[in-house]
């Protein structure tokens, strides 16, 4: 298993990998081909990653309300279950429907990137297909279509493993992407990576972090919605059984989970400076590595000049975080050539913006606690209005997370091997900017008709409809959805 991880250069400062192709700028602001590619990547997992972030959730609660229900019998549980369910489908759809687009980006705009590391990067998102993604299609028709028509434990054994497969997929992607960030288990032959140990590959130095850290992201981003959906119907009076069970289970998870996250954070970060420290320089804006770095709460980073305008922050803060001690010291980013820094500013707001919500959340969680424990969490109506509105926060929490993530690892789109700028395809920029073009625009529609439809839902709501077996039928997954929607379409209409 370790064989291999001498043939890897060392992490903290990578050698310029060997050239097999004419270098390309692409430089933050500068309207190339190379930077219109990264732009239209960025845009594409951005639309991309709010719906499995939010089905790998969802799926694990769905499962839960399936057991629950198994155990205890109540029909709220079955309720509340197919009610998820539906709005899983929909959200399951629009993230295959968003997600194709990038394999093909891998092949249109980063053929040298495939050629690079394909040969390590390529199976591992083979195995998730294989793996996880058949396992979800396969079972996803059980857990739709099943009510009545299968027998109790085996439509919540499907419910478990449509679960198990969303994380199976977290794992194999996080596989992929970690590696790209810390890779071990390979070799260079020629500048194209060679695989020579898998188990170091699947599991180098940043994936047990980064794969805890994300997927409890996840569950707290589907426990936020579940807790705003809640919140929602009590002050609307509306379905008081499910409405509180929703409450209760969200807010439960959210008391446990956003300190954890908190925890496991500092883990990744820690792991961060280790492995890529330019990376950690950018987020702290620490430019200085001969001093103690203080935190920085605000300021607008000057890359020309090397400083920060208008800096507030905690002297050695920063230092004491990343080295456990208040005199500690870790690289600068002077400590690094130009040409080998992240951009500092979108790497170190993104950071706070991070945090910031991560410092909410536990807040809004603490406050819930309080209130349960004193018996007035289903009645306060501030906590319940602001937790209606805290819906947002973990799908902006992931995303200010991966530009953190992906922003900092440049120059570098595969650390230490290749650089972004030698990984883009020969395309003219007018092409890269039409496709662009196109794609804001479908993703656009077809993002707000989702959105839409799932809000549909919401309105909706868990109505009881256990007596009667559902109308979709198994070849058009999102009928299982589309009955509820004109139902509510229906009732508005009335109304």
């Amino acid at each position: 298993m370790g064989t291999a991880r001498h043939l890897v250069p060392e992490f903290g400062n990578p050698p310029r990998p060997p050239r097999g192709c004419a270098p390309r700028e692409a430089r933050m602001g500068e309207l190339d081909a190379v930077f219109l590619a990264r732009i239209q990547f960025a845009f594409t997992i951005s639309f991309h990653i709010v719906f499995p972030a939010f089905t790998i959730g969802l799926a694990a609660y769905v499962a839960t309300l399936e057991i629950l229900w198994l155990r205890t019998g109540k029909d709220h549980f079955a309720r509340l279950a197919r009610f998820w369910t539906k709005i899983f489908a929909v959200a399951f759809a629009m993230g295959v429907v968003s997600g194709i687009m990038m394999s093909y980006q891998f092949g249109t705009n980063w053929s040298r990137f495939s050629v690079a590391i394909g040969n390590v990067v390529g199976p591992l998102i083979g195995y998730e297909v294989l793996t996880a993604f058949f396992l979800e299609a396969t079972f996803l028709g059980i857990l739709l279509f099943g009510w009545h028509r299968v027998p109790r434990w085996l439509h919540v054994t499907a419910a478990i493993l449509v679960a198990v497969g969303t994380s199976l997929s977290a794992f194999w992607i996080l596989a992929a992407n970690s590696w790209m960030h810390t890779p071990a288990g390979h070799v260079v032959r020629d500048g194209i990576a060679h695989p020579v140990d898998w188990m170091a590959i699947i599991f180098n130095p940043s994936f047990p972090y980064r794969f805890v850290h994300m997927l409890t992201a996840c569950y707290l981003t589907t426990s936020l919605v579940v807790l705003a959906v809640g919140a929602r119907y009590l002050l609307a009076g509306r379905f008081a059984e499910e409405a509180r069970t929703m409450v209760r289970m969200g807010l439960g998870m959210v008391v446990a989970l956003a300190p954890l996250q908190l925890l496991f954070g500092d883990l990744h970060g820690l792991n961060t400076a280790k492995h890529q420290p330019a990376k950690v320089a950018a987020m702290e804006a620490h430019w200085d590595g001969s001093r103690p770095a203080p935190l920085v709460l605000f300021a607008w980073p000057d890359e020309a000049g090397e400083r920060n305008v208008a800096e507030v922050s905690i002297p050695r803060l920063a230092s004491l975080i990343i080295t456990h001690r208040l005199d500690g010291l870790f690289p600068g980013l002077k400590d690094f050539p130009r040409d080998e820094r992240p951009p500092v500013a979108p790497v170190f707001f993104s950071f706070r913006v991070m945090v910031g919500l991560g410092m909410a959340m536990i807040a809004l969680g603490l406050a819930g606690a309080w209130l349960w424990w004193k018996r007035r969490v289903f009645h306060t109506r501030w906590f319940l209005r602001l937790s209606a509105h805290a819906w947002w926060t973990g799908f902006v929490a992931i995303l200010a997370g991966w530009m953190v993530t992906e922003i900092g690892r440049q120059p570098w789109i595969a650390w230490g091997i290749l650089r972004t700028r030698d990984a883009a395809s020969p395309v003219e920029t007018e092409a890269v900017a039409l496709s662009l073009a196109l794609i804001v625009v479908t993703y656009t529609v077809v993002f707000s008709v989702g959105v839409w439809y799932i809000r549909k839902l919401m309105r909706k709501g868990p109505v009881a409809a256990l007596l009667e077996p559902p109308k979709g039928v198994a070849n058009r997954p999102l009928s299982a959805a589309q009955r509820a929607a004109a139902e509510a379409g229906t009732r508005e209409a009335r109304a």
